[in-house]
């Protein structure tokens, strides 16, 4: 298929995605609320939850309302937070109750988290003991770990079943698990010993033993992992579900695929906004408040400001010197630019790879000596380039004649800012690959080095090498 046919086919479902909802809203406002119910069980239930996020909140509450158990409960799972709280107001207790036995435990977890107090201790109340149990345990896990955001919904068997009563208990279990494509083999302290994926039990003979089909090869990921390291095996193995095992190695749940890439959307969601110098935020753009926004920003525009003092030091101590060479400020922008924007290269590659587990700490001398190269190509490109605009555009114009003590003046200042240039690009480089592979090492979010901060430093470095060639060159 080609782009423009990819394109083609992500409009016409758009489009057809909007034409359903606007049905539905004839449908409410005609007040046909069997057509209603029907066709909201026919839709798929993140575009049924887009469409009640789109109505008012009185009038989506009601829609709700109307919608079958199970049903209700799918689309549920979907909704905003803002919107679950609004619509758990207007529940009844019955109401609650049903809808929380219905959820998967992750996505009622999921839900609880991000709700009010007083709204989860209703919910809490309205849950089975055997409901409030399995939240509680779930919620005791640490944030971001494998255990906060896994399922304990999932088929497990005995090595000792043979594949038929192995298929007849996934059809007697399977309707309420998470997945029913893979399943987990267990012994009678529920320690994981082995995965049988659903097509290896429908294309083995009847009555063979489960023991023999199982793959013993597991991969699997502890409680207390870290959230994106689960989701990055998950990718990386190809894996429709991964096992969760506790301390004593005992199965105690699974992280769908699904699951996996809301952690991933979420902790690079995380990243760009580290990388842009903002506190993170759980909230869309749009539902966040204006002064929650400034709270998530002004921390860090507060620190590098204050970091930016530096620069302003390093100035005044060389007013002097550029009281008698005035033409080197106007080269400030240019040379500050060019070794930020080398830095933010190479930082936003570094904390990339270190995310997907290209570059460990181990790398770091193979990292540094490529970059080294690299900076140096470029710096001597930039370099040429930069003598080129200096010297041909921006000495051009000026008024004097450029022969004899002004034309060496000017081959001087070039030859200036030309290794300034050089320099500050492989310095810039080499900061930029360090810094966050040091991060990760002392336990830092790598994502905080990230262009803002490390064009901070690189800034001052720069002048630091600018005034170091200029004095030594031009003798002051």
């Amino acid at each position: 298929m080609s782009e423009n046919e990819e394109l083609n086919e992500i409009v016409s479902n758009e489009d057809l995605v909007e034409n359903k909802k606007e049905h539905l809203r004839e449908l409410l406002e005609t007040k046909h609320y069997a057509a209603f119910i029907r066709a909201m069980d026919e839709m798929i239930p993140v575009d049924a939850a887009e469409f009640l996020s789109e109505l008012p909140t009185n009038r989506a509450s009601v829609a709700f309302r109307m919608l079958k158990k199970d049903t209700a409960a799918t689309i549920f799972a979907e909704l905003e937070p803002d919107l679950q709280t609004s619509l758990v107001g207007a529940m009844t207790d019955r109401e609650v109750h049903d809808i929380l036995e219905e959820l998967y435990v992750d996505d009622a977890v999921d839900m609880l988290e991000e709700m009010p107090a007083n709204v989860v201790k209703r919910i809490l109340k309205n849950a089975t003991k055997e409901t409030r149990a399995e939240i509680n345990r779930f919620l005791s896990y640490p944030e971001d770990s494998a255990g906060s955001v896994m399922t304990s919904e999932f088929i497990d068997l005995t090595k000792t079943m043979t594949c038929t009563q192995a298929i007849e208990h996934i059809r007697r279990t399977g309707i309420d698990k998470e997945t029913v494509y893979v399943a987990y083999v267990t012994d009678s302290s529920r320690v994981l010993e082995g995965v049988v994926p659903l097509k290896h039990l429908l294309f083995s003979e009847p009555d063979e033993i489960i023991e023999n089909i199982m793959n013993t090869n597991v991969v699997y990921a502890h409680t207390q992992d870290d959230q994106e390291t689960v989701a990055n095996m998950i990718s990386h193995y190809d894996l429709i579900a991964l096992p969760i095992v506790d301390k004593e190695e005992r199965l105690v749940g699974i992280v769908t695929v699904d699951d996996a890439l809301d952690v991933l959307e979420a902790e690079a969601t995380e990243d760009i906004e580290k990388m842009a110098a903002i506190l993170p935020t759980d909230k869309p753009y749009l539902k966040t408040g204006i002064f929650e926004t400034w709270r998530k920003r002004i921390p860090w525009l507060l620190l590098l400001m204050v970091s930016a003092t530096f620069t302003s030091t390093i100035i005044t101590h060389y007013e002097v010197a550029i009281g008698r060479y005035a033409v080197l400020t106007a080269f400030f922008p240019m040379l500050m630019d060019t070794g930020g924007n080398a830095g933010g290269q190479t930082s936003v590659t570094i904390i990339r790879g270190l995310s997907l587990g290209d570059i460990r700490m181990r790398d770091i001398l193979r990292v540094l000596w490529k970059e080294l190269r690299v900076s140096m190509l470029c710096g001597a490109t930039i370099a040429a380039a930069t003598f080129i605009k200096v010297f041909a555009i921006d000495f051009k114009f000026k008024p004097s004649v450029m022969v004899g003590e002004a034309l060496q003046n000017n081959l001087q200042i070039c030859l200036i800012i030309c290794m300034t240039v050089f320099f500050a690009i492989v310095v810039a480089k080499l900061v930029g690959a360090t810094l966050p592979i040091l991060a990760k090492r002392i336990g830092f979010d790598p994502a905080v080095m990230a262009s803002p901060f490390i064009t901070t430093i690189v800034d001052a470095v720069t002048l630091v090498i600018y005034f170091a060639i200029a004095s030594s060159i031009l003798k002051f």
